[in-house]
């Protein structure tokens, strides 16, 4: 069918659609730089946060200072006699708009909200609070999970060594260069268009056309480049509020967050808190395992490696504070928990951790990328003056390895080398593939290191860069990949699997250097240190 200026034509393609096997490939699976990579370094691609329009307004939102607080009054006689804001108040939301982003924030500031605020915890009573508030709601995750195989009692009995711990890990942000943002268009048929950042701009609309009370054929979500999401830009929340100020108004809205409110009204990945129990014989084989996640989630909650005997546990709870989705979900905390646990296993038997994890899988790809990090690093016992932890896992179809070395360095302990081995499937373009897992291994080394969330009472109060932690130049390590092609199979992602082997590899590195487990994430170094105690 010939192709003429002005043709829109729409096909609706049914069934599954042919793909080229990876062993066939010709421009597939070599290096190249993808369209727009030059834009984003040099600046001149345009995201979110840079749109405008003709008339635009720019919207803030009163938010609520802890999750569930509602507001019992409001005080907005400071706006009376001005004519340059608005103030828009809705069943969804209380919110002003000006002509400029300012004198926004600073009407907004002038309200004098009174609000009804439930009882929160705090940081030092996370974990009784979680433990104690079971729910049968994961929030956008599967409900409780249970999974029970063999004879706990008797395996446990019988082992010739066994470990019983707990593993917990904070509540982080992703902490996206780009706050969120959206700017919402009525047309004169009530019609809306928004350009928002979101990473599903289909449950977006479905969520503003919801909260509007519109059909959706009356949504259109537009999607421009957006700074970065990590799991945080899920739904349609900001693109809610432009559309209900721009309705409020009668006229283009942008509403752009703040960081602090990127902090305090954003979601967060969940608080983990892990209760693991394993036994070994002197054979160095697995005999018996009981792994429950309270809170987190279930993403690689099973275990790769082979036992007869085991008990799985996911149990949802009530959280204090928003979260949701993030870069890899509770892999990395399940994983954390989980090879710190084989790591202390391999330890009590005197087993090289190495060995001891290869002695217990099935799983002939994640032996390979094993024994490949483990090469590239020149794994070998011992050691004056460093410390050295491997960890591995599977997630979303992706096999990882990474090593871990660690130093003291004037007097504290420093990262200064990970090496990262992955297998996933074919891979179509090695130069983004290792991006991926580069960019993920930092990612990582944050939530490892520095990355927590503080909260008083329900209240975070670190909400902004100066005081929530992220890696820096100096923090970053030699990092080296090591990438696995398999043409022969499928294809699977390479954004998130790689972040789930830093945490434990460093944890397990700081444990040989000190002789000290450190099982909470972010991890102490200081207090790890024999020199800071």
């Amino acid at each position: 069918m010939p192709v003429h200026a002005g043709l829109r034509r729409v096909e609706i393609i049914a069934g599954e659609t042919a793909v080229m096997a990876g062993t066939e490939w010709h421009l597939a699976g070599t290096p190249h730089v993808p369209e727009g990579i030059i834009d984003a370094v040099t600046g001149a691609r345009r995201f979110v946060s840079d749109l405008t329009i003709r008339g635009l307004r720019y919207g803030v939102v009163l938010r609520p200072p802890v999750l569930g607080a509602t507001l019992r009054e409001l005080d907005a006689g400071a706006l009376d006699d001005r004519d340059d804001v608005v103030l828009v108040r809705t069943h969804a939301l209380t919110g002003v708009v000006a002509g400029d982003p300012i004198t926004a924030r600073l009407a907004l500031a002038s309200l004098r909200a009174t609000w009804d605020v439930p009882h929160a915890p705090s940081n030092d009573d996370l974990e009784e609070f979680l433990r104690a508030h079971p729910s049968s709601d994961a929030g956008g995750w599967s409900g409780p999970v249970h999974v029970e195989e063999g004879d706990l009692d008797a395996a446990f009995a019988t082992a010739a060594v066994r470990r019983e711990e707990t593993y917990t890990t904070a509540y982080i942000a992703p902490a996206s260069l780009e706050t969120r943002s959206a700017l919402a268009v009525w047309d004169d048929d009530g019609r809306l268009t928004v350009w928002v950042g979101t990473q599903t701009p289909f449950s977006a609309r479905a969520e503003v056309a919801a909260t509007l009370d519109l059909n959706e054929e009356l949504v259109r979500v537009i999607v421009p480049p957006t700074g970065g999401a990590f799991g945080g830009k899920h739904g349609g929340g900001v693109a809610s509020e432009a559309a209900i100020l721009a309705r409020g108004v009668g006229g283009p809205v942008k509403v752009t967050w703040s960081r602090h409110e990127e902090f305090t009204a954003g979601t967060l990945r969940p608080a983990a808190i892990i209760d693991v129990s394993s036994a070994a014989a002197p054979s160095g084989e697995l005999v018996a395992w009981t792994f429950t996640n309270i809170n987190a989630g279930p993403a690689a909650i099973a275990s790769p490696y082979r036992v007869a005997n085991l008990r799985i546990d996911y149990q949802p709870s009530a959280s204090p504070l928003t979260q949701a989705s993030y870069r890899a979900l509770a892999a990395t905390a399940n994983n954390f928990a989980r090879e710190s646990q084989m790591d202390e296993l391999a330890h009590g038997l005197g087993w090289d951790p190495v060995e001891f994890r290869v002695n217990n899988l099935d799983d002939e790809r994640l032996v390979t990328v094993l024994r490949a990090a483990a090469e590239r690093f020149g794994w070998a016992r011992g050691g004056s003056g460093v410390g050295q932890g491997i960890a591995c896992g599977v997630e979303k179809d992706g096999r990882i390895a990474t090593v871990a070395q660690v130093r003291n360095l004037e007097g504290s302990l420093r990262v200064v080398r990970l090496v990262t081995a992955y297998e996933c499937g074919a891979v179509v373009n090695p130069d983004t593939v290792i991006n991926q897992i580069e960019g993920a291994t930092v990612m990582a080394l944050g939530g490892a290191l520095f990355e927590a969330i503080r909260f008083r009472e329900g209240v975070i109060t670190n909400g902004s860069f100066t005081d929530y932690r992220v890696p820096r130049f100096r923090d970053v390590p030699a990092i080296e990949v090591v990438l696995l092609d398999r043409r022969d199979l499928a294809s699977a992602g390479a954004g998130e699997t790689p972040m789930i082997g830093v945490a434990p590899a460093i944890a397990n590195a700081i444990f040989d250097l000190t002789g000290r487990r450190l099982r909470t994430l972010p991890l102490d170094t200081e207090g790890a240190n024999p020199k800071s105690r």
